[in-house]
């Protein structure tokens, strides 16, 4: 829920700065001046707009490697209790299939002593 409301926020901003460009551009073409300088402006403007996406860019570029990271660490724990879960039912599983062998043995040598009694 918080990242949405921070996504909702980012595009507010990113829709006001696109206007506020697109109206610092109509203001300088119908603005009383030189050719000169309006091109001048119009750089300046451009420039400050690129600076303003690459540094966008870049803090869009850390959010993602922080949920990337995030999501890799969340990914080897459950992995790692993944691994523990099968050591802990193989262990129990061990045990179970020895109890079985021996509990297979002893029956075993009943049956033969019980054949033994019968001759």
């Amino acid at each position: 829920m918080g990242e949405n409301g921070g996504e909702r926020r980012t595009s507010k901003l990113g829709f006001f700065l696109v206007g506020a460009g697109i109206g610092a551009t109509v203001a300088l073409l119908f603005a009383p001046r030189s050719g000169c300088e309006l091109r001048g402006d119009i750089v300046k403007t451009t420039y400050k707009g690129i600076d303003y996406a690459d540094e966008s860019a870049k803090e869009i570029g850390h959010r993602v490697a922080n949920v990337y990271k995030a999501g890799v660490e969340k990914v080897s724990d459950f992995i790692e209790e993944g691994k523990e879960a099968i050591e802990e039912r193989k262990e129990l599983i061990a045990t179970a299939f020895e109890a079985g062998k021996k509990a297979y043995k002893e029956k075993k040598v009943e049956g033969l002593a019980v054949a033994a009694g019968e001759n």
